[in-house]
């Protein structure tokens, strides 16, 4: 199993900036981008991101960068990649998306069919399984992305599960909601300190309100909800316990 991670927390366009402030709060070293921070973790950082951040949208795992010009170097870029240091025998790794953007490969089902068969193999090869039997996937998941921007493709993996956004805490929603990431972000682009009161006539759901109370409360934003990461065998169901101790 890898000890170092390189991580991305996605983000809305235009809060980049305010998941790079977070990210630097829990101690990381972070480069900004478009839509995403990078920064370098290990299992420990994977649970504090997810459990902590409140304007990214997902924490993903880096598992790999290469050209890919051709389907048969899409094949082998992600072939060659150390799936067995992320994947367990019996996991079940959909291409859950893919994304191609000014690129020769631009036919994304073909490019998460390609992506597929190349994971395949690699575990087959690891695990010594005969390439005619299929592998068994009836185990913890692993949601594989496969991004090609300008000829160059990203592999990742997300730890998230579902978007961050979603905290856990509501039940119901109203007409037209605010997503709660966005929210704790505009609150933290504004005038607003938690020793202020924090007024929201037309409030709606509550939910600029309710984020407003957690960044008060220093209370996680994940505390609430799961996560994917929680079914992978090597991360510790002792230190996710003990970051969520930490954290409530």
């Amino acid at each position: 199993m890898k000890q170092t991670f390189n991580l991305i927390a996605t983000a809305a366009a235009g809060l980049e900036a305010v998941v790079g402030r977070e990210v630097r709060a829990l101690g990381y070293d972070c480069q900004v981008e478009n839509g995403r921070v990078r920064f370098e973790g290990d299992v420990k950082a994977i649970i504090e991101t997810n459990l902590w951040l409140r304007a990214a949208d997902r924490i993903k795992i880096v598992v790999g960068t290469f050209p890919a010009k051709t389907f048969e170097e899409l094949f082998q870029g992600v072939f060659a990649l150390d799936w067995e240091n992320y994947l367990p025998l019996g996991a079940r790794f959909p291409i859950s998306k893919a994304k191609c953007v000014k690129s020769k490969l631009h036919n994304e089902p073909s490019v998460q069919a390609i992506s597929k068969k190349a994971v395949v193999k690699k575990l087959q090869k690891h695990y010594a399984r005969p390439e005619g039997v299929p592998l068994m996937e009836n185990g913890p998941e692993f949601k594989i992305e496969v991004s090609i921007l300008k000829d160059v493709a990203t592999v990742m993996i997300d730890t998230s599960g579902s978007s961050l956004f979603k905290r856990g805490y509501r039940t119901e929603k109203g007409g037209a909601p605010i997503k709660e990431n966005m929210a704790a972000a505009i609150l933290q682009l504004s005038n607003w300190y938690p020793d202020k009161p924090l007024i929201d006539p037309t409030c709606g759901s509550g939910t600029f309100c309710i984020e407003a109370a957690m960044i008060a409360r220093n209370m996680a934003p994940g505390l609430r909800r799961s996560f994917a990461f929680e079914e992978w065998n090597w991360v510790s169901d002792r230190l996710i316990q003990e970051i969520r101790t930490e954290a409530s």
